[in-house]
C-alpha cells in the first residue's frame, strides 16, 4: 500500500467519528449506484428481450410482404412511382417520452396518432 492510498489524520476520538461517517456515505452511495445499475439492467434485458422477440415476428412478416410484393408486381407491373405520388400522410407516426429508470431519463419511442 502506498502512502497515496492513505489519508494523514491525527489520531483522535473526533477524526474516528468524522472518518466513520465518511465511510457510512461511501458506503450509501455505493448501495445507491448498484441499485441504479440493477434497475438500468434490468430494463435494458426487458428490452432486449423484446427486441428479439420482435426481430422473430418480423422475419415472418418481411417473408408474407415479399411474397405479396412479387405477386403485385407480376400482376400490375412496376407500380412504385404511383405508390410515390399517391402518398399524402405517413400513415403511422412516432411519439418520444422520457421515462424516469432510477434517476436516468431514456427517450421512449411509442406509435402515436391513427393508422389507417
Amino acid at each position: 500500500m502506498s502512502s497515496k492510498d492513505r489519508i494523514e489524520i491525527f489520531p483522535s476520538r473526533m477524526a474516528q467519528t468524522i472518518m466513520k461517517a465518511r465511510l457510512k456515505g461511501a458506503q450509501t452511495g455505493r448501495n445507491l449506484l448498484k441499485k441504479k445499475s440493477d434497475a438500468l439492467t434490468l430494463r435494458f434485458r426487458q428490452i432486449l428481450k423484446k427486441i428479439i422477440e420482435t426481430k422473430m415476428l418480423m422475419g415472418e412478416v418481411m417473408r408474407e410482404a415479399a411474397f405479396s410484393l412479387a405477386e403485385a408486381k407480376f400482376t400490375a407491373g412496376d407500380f412504385s412511382t404511383t405508390v410515390i405520388q399517391n402518398v399524402n400522410k405517413a400513415q403511422v407516426k412516432i411519439r418520444a417520452k422520457k421515462d424516469n429508470v432510477a434517476g436516468n431519463f431514456p427517450t421512449l419511442l411509442e406509435p402515436s396518432g391513427e393508422k389507417r
